[in-house]
């Protein structure tokens, strides 16, 4: 297990945010330090990491999104809202419990920008957090509550992506 837990985010508008929290997960695992990774809003299962993760002995994942989020307006939302709740009840069932060393939260950044989770959840989440278990959040706008909490937060930003000029998402590098 690692000495002592810290929070972790990984924000911005650029690529490569949920591959930081990776990275972080494949060090983990070199320490056999036991991890759970909850992916919100995302719903991919045959994406690269999912299925380097699984295969990953210590590791776990759980993909608790739906895919893209409707507007608040469209009945959809209200499914797009539960699938999230479950995933936040995953997450904080394994950051309280003891059992892991990190807690990887792909995207809950996102869920909290886009009104699926309450930020004040996250937060309680975070304080629940066993002592010792690090957790590490990521997506797209981070609310300053979730900034204030972290010890550590990095900004991803986007300077150029191969999406603007029409490339298409690659097996590999995108999923």
């Amino acid at each position: 297990m690692t000495a002592a837990g810290r929070i972790l985010i990984f924000t911005g508008d650029g690529k490569g945010k949920t591959t930081a929290a990776l990275g972080m997960v494949l060090r983990a695992h070199g320490h056999a330090i036991p991890v759970s990774a909850i992916q919100f809003v995302k719903s991919d299962t045959e994406t690269g990491e999912f299925a380097a993760l699984k295969a990953m002995a210590g590791v776990e994942i759980y993909v608790t999104g739906l895919g893209f989020v409707p507007r608040p307006t469209d009945p959809r939302f209200a499914d797009h809202r539960r699938a999230a709740e479950e995933g936040l009840r995953i997450a904080g069932e394994a950051a309280s419990s003891g059992r892991y060393g990190m807690v990887v939260l792909d995207e809950i950044c996102t869920a909290v920008t886009l009104n699926l989770l309450a930020e004040d959840a996250v937060l309680a989440l975070l304080r629940e957090a066993a002592p010792d278990c690090t957790v590490v959040l990521t997506g797209r706008g981070a609310t300053e509550g979730l900034i204030q909490a972290a010890d550590t937060v990095s900004e991803v930003r986007c300077i150029k992506h191969g999406f603007d000029s029409g490339r298409k998402a690659q097996k590999g590098v995108e999923f």
